[in-house]
Parts: structure tokens; sequence; C-alpha cells
């Protein structure tokens, strides 16, 4: 991660475009009105922000971030972590 949050740590929860949902970062604060057609109460509620794709490293074994790299094998065009060399499952 860069940015506030950097150094945190997240599972992806949604892909959107050149954006992700990272859990538990980039969390910010929104004011909600209270809706009584769906039962909902107002306030100020914690809602999970999308941050750019570049902003986000995949984590190797080694527990550091990695960029990824692509590389040829057998033919086919595969992802490989660039710390450690090993392949990224699809």
């Amino acid at each position: 991660m860069t940015g506030k949050d950097k150094g945190k740590r997240g599972t992806v929860q949604a892909m959107l475009g050149e954006k992700v949902v990272v859990e538990g970062v980039n969390v910010a604060k929104k004011h909600a009105r209270p809706n009584p057609m769906l039962g909902t109460t107002g306030g100020v509620v914690d809602k999970v922000m999308p941050l750019h794709i570049s902003n986000v490293a995949l984590v190797d074994a080694n527990g550091k971030p990695s960029r990824v790299g692509i590389k040829v094998e057998d033919g086919k065009r595969v992802r490989v972590l660039k710390t450690t060399g090993a392949v990224v499952a699809a």
C-alpha cells in the first residue's frame, strides 16, 4: 500500500475496473440519511473506498510486498513475483 494506509494489509474484496476495494483499508466516514422505507437509521457510517490498483502490491511467501512480472513458460505467459520468482496463481 502507498499513501496514508502505507504498510497495511488486507484481502481484495472487489475489483472495479482499475480500482480495488481492500478490506479494512482506505476507510472513510460517510454521513447516511435515515430511510424509514428500508428501516435504516441515519448517522456516520464507516465505508471502505476503492484504491487505484497501482497503489496495491502482492505479498510474497516471506511477507514482503512484491511487484509482478510476466514470464513465458512452455509457450504460455505466466505472472511471477519479482522478489522470489514464484508463479502467481491466476
